[in-house]
């Protein structure tokens, strides 16, 4: 068995994100607990005004709710009383039995799972600590549920990393399914779970799943009024089929949204930034020259998907890792020079014929390319270090923005009316 436990500011979100999968018939609600009526008598709003009156008693605790899954080995055939005998004594085990808590059993992927819904907030409004409790709590619970249930042991799955395949993790294919909920599945999957503390970042990720955030040009409407919009992409990264508004979606992923997640997911990544690095050098020293696709190649054995971002010239302009195990996600300047685009070329094998068949191969990419990395310069040929810093100057993206000609810049004077003395 195989547990996770996620928290975070929205009661309503996580309690909209399984109640939208029972509507699709991928889901059902097996177990309240804590609640004064059965599962099946409550409405959606018996659910949920249950969970925020409790968490009102603390309103310190902005981080309140908890969504818990509890994930099976595929060959496992359990009942739904078995899934909630499990549920509660999962629950009970990490001190969440008192609380008020959903138990839905899903069936929307290859393996057996249930989720669970509760709050972290106790009855005479003291905050239950969740600090750690994946580790300590939660790993205690998991070894006694396998031994008493006879479960298949987490450890046991396989010795690999254990990736559980479910719908949602499936790239997305513009046509076989309602698109509106082909991308709410990726988004769920996503949103939460990696850490991105930008668009591009993020972009990085769903671009896997054929899904795309976009805010358009500067002049769009969407744009200048802090809009989003998502679109589905085909095999070629080209936006197909009409573009849905971000509000329009259950949990509602807008701008303001993702921006917030953005300066939380800044501090979260920071530990697991050197797993990266580490990864990278190492594959340097087994082979001191290894060509792009080889060092590529083996960071996705290492589960780091390597996003390289190419002008339409086909001139490499700017590199993102993807850390599908830590679930982080960072642009190679993030991590350093030696790792961003350039660094990564000049230690690759193939670096000099680039640079010389191409100087200056930093160039801006065109505006076919859906995914920019943030920061990124398109730097002249080598010049002298004054042109250099000047350019750099006249590029960076958040100058561009207040331009205005030089010609409109000057103030226009009033015309001085010439005096003339009338003689009488």
């Amino acid at each position: 068995m195989v547990a996770v436990i996620k928290t975070g500011h929205s009661l309503q979100r996580i309690l909209n994100y399984n109640e939208n999968k029972v509507k699709e018939g991928v889901a059902e609600c097996i177990s309240a607990s804590n609640y004064p009526m059965d599962a099946e008598k409550l409405s959606f709003n018996h659910k949920l005004n249950r969970l925020l009156k409790q968490a009102a008693l603390n309103e310190n605790v902005t981080r309140n709710s908890v969504h818990v899954s509890l994930n099976f080995d595929p060959n496992e055939r359990l009942s739904g009383e078995q899934l909630k005998d499990i549920a509660d004594t999962y629950m009970q085990k990490i001190g969440f039995g008192e609380q008020p808590y959903l138990v839905y059993r899903h069936m929307d992927a290859g393996h057996p799972h249930i989720h669970i819904v509760s709050v972290k907030v106790r009855a005479d409004g003291s905050r239950i600590d969740t600090q750690n409790i994946g580790r300590n709590q939660s790993e205690k619970a998991r070894k006694k549920i396998e031994t008493a249930y006879g479960l298949v042991k987490a450890e046991d799955m396989k010795k690999k990393q254990y990736e559980l395949k479910s719908a949602y993790t499936q790239k997305v294919q513009y046509g076989r399914s309602d698109s509106r909920r082909a991308i709410a599945n990726v988004l769920d999957a996503i949103l939460n779970t990696y850490k991105y503390t930008s668009l591009p970042e993020l972009n990085a990720v769903l671009k896997q799943y054929n899904v795309m955030a976009d805010r358009g040009s500067e002049s769009s409407r969407t744009y200048q009024h802090q809009g989003l919009l998502y679109r589905i992409l085909d095999e070629q990264g080209n936006p197909v089929g009409v573009p849905i508004k971000a509000s329009s979606f259950h949990n509602k992923p807008t701008l303001k949204y993702l921006e917030e997640r953005f300066s939380l997911n800044e501090v979260a990544r920071q530990p697991h930034k050197l797993r990266v690095k580490n990864t990278i050098d190492l594959t340097f020293l087994k082979q001191s020259k290894p060509s792009l696709q080889t060092l590529i190649k083996a960071l996705e054995k290492e589960g780091i998907n390597t996003v390289v971002r190419q002008n339409a010239d086909g001139v490499i302009y700017g590199i993102t890792y993807v850390d599908h195990r830590t679930k982080c996600v960072f642009n190679g300047s993030a991590i350093g020079k030696p790792y961003s685009a350039k660094g990564i070329l000049e230690r690759c094998d193939e670096t000099k014929e680039q640079l010389t068949q191409k100087q200056g191969f930093f160039k801006q990419p065109s505006s076919k390319t859906f995914f920019p990395e943030e920061g990124a310069i398109p730097p002249a040929a080598q010049q002298n270090k004054g042109d250099s810093e000047l350019l750099e100057t006249l590029l960076q993206p958040e100058h561009t923005s207040g331009y205005v000609p030089h010609q409109l810049t000057k103030k226009g004077g009033r015309k001085r009316r010439k005096r003339t003395n009338k003689r009488l």
